[in-house]
């Protein structure tokens, strides 16, 4: 109640600024995949197509899906900074290579849990924000997860090692380094092409979020699931700075209230999702946002726990420090002084 009456009153003083904030600003905004599942459809969608309505602002949107652009995910930074876009649905593993600073965010076994997914998020949040506004002329607007990312395999495994030998789908740089480290042969695919891939061989295993895997209908072409938190999946909304310097300074805080309200919004979803996504895979109730399956579910072992808590330190920190620093000198200490602390990395 308390933000909706915070949303009212700026949009009160949005309507009484100066005449020149009356003129329509036309957004065209990139979205998440159709494919990735119910985030896309039942929060973002939404939000965008209702903004100009609930917020009051002066804007005409256009919501695409990236999925039906013909764009690639891994271009998103570029298009912002262009202005083909004003708005973008940043996938961050996705964005990382063109600015390594995103992956500090969600460093394979950093995030096992949204409460520590949460905790990265404001840490270094600020430092993401500076690195894209300074290299992309991108103002981040928030930051929020499809949930822990977890492996699907066609052919039996008992533990986490097992996948030796096994080409598996990963979607970031730090991911296939830490695939490497355990055996595995990293194979990096597009979220919509995960399935043929899987159907036809080209991939073994792959790993992404339970409910993102229901959607895109894993499953299908699965056995075996193991529930291992590798990473979170943090995604993050970028406006271009131009676009952004188009609104007074009333506007830009309704703007911004409107989107701290979604990111919340989508915090809590995603953690519904993934609970229910976790049941339905394996056939279990209750089961009310996505598909059942009949997945077998590979006991987590405590060896496999340690791999990953100690991935942080060994691999995956390591690796993509040197990465950082030679795009944004200072990076990773930047990261010891604020996510490193709650690690006990100095």
């Amino acid at each position: 109640m308390k933000k909706l009456l915070i949303i009212s009153a700026m949009v009160g003083l949005t309507m009484s600024s100066n005449p020149a904030s009356a003129e329509t600003i036309k957004l065209k905004v990139l979205g998440q995949p159709l494919a990735t599942g119910l985030i896309q459809k039942n929060r973002e969608q939404p939000f965008f197509e209702s903004f100009a309505e609930k917020s009051g602002l002066p804007v005409e949107v256009d919501y695409k899906p990236l999925d039906v652009t013909g764009i690639k995910d891994t271009e998103e930074l570029r298009i912002l900074k262009s202005g083909l876009f004003d708005i973008v649905s940043l996938r961050m593993s996705q964005v990382s290579r063109d600015a390594p600073t995103i992956l500090g965010l969600d460093l394979v076994g950093l995030n096992p849990t949204y409460t520590a997914g949460r905790k990265t998020m404001r840490a270094f949040s600020k430092v993401v924000d500076e690195e894209l506004q300074k290299k992309f002329n991108t103002k981040l607007l928030g930051i929020w997860p499809f949930g822990p990312q977890v492996l699907f395999c066609k052919d039996e495994i008992k533990k986490l090692a097992d996948i030796k030998g096994m080409k598996v789908r990963v979607y970031d740089q730090n991911l296939a380094n830490f695939v490497s480290s355990v055996g595995g042969t990293p194979v990096p695919i597009g979220f919509a092409e995960v399935h043929q891939s899987l159907a036809r061989g080209v991939v073994d295993c792959a790993i992404t979020g339970p409910s993102s895997a229901n959607s895109a209908g894993w499953p299908e072409e699965t056995n075996y699931t193991l529930p291992l938190a590798f990473q979170i999946a943090l995604n993050g909304y970028g406006i271009n700075l131009d676009t952004w310097n188009k609104f007074t300074p009333d506007q830009q805080v309704t703007l911004t209230v409107m989107f701290d309200n979604l990111i919340e919004d989508i915090w809590a979803y995603s953690e519904e999702l993934f609970n229910d996504a976790v049941r339905c895979n394996v056939g279990e109730d209750p089961c009310t946002t996505v598909k059942k399956f009949n997945l077998k579910s590979v006991p987590v072992t405590a060896g496999d726990i340690k791999i990953v808590q100690n991935a942080v330190r060994d691999i995956s920190f390591p690796t993509w420090a040197a990465i950082c620093d030679k795009t944004n000198p200072g990076c990773s200490e930047k990261w010891k002084k604020t996510v490193g602390i709650r690690l006990g990395m100095k």
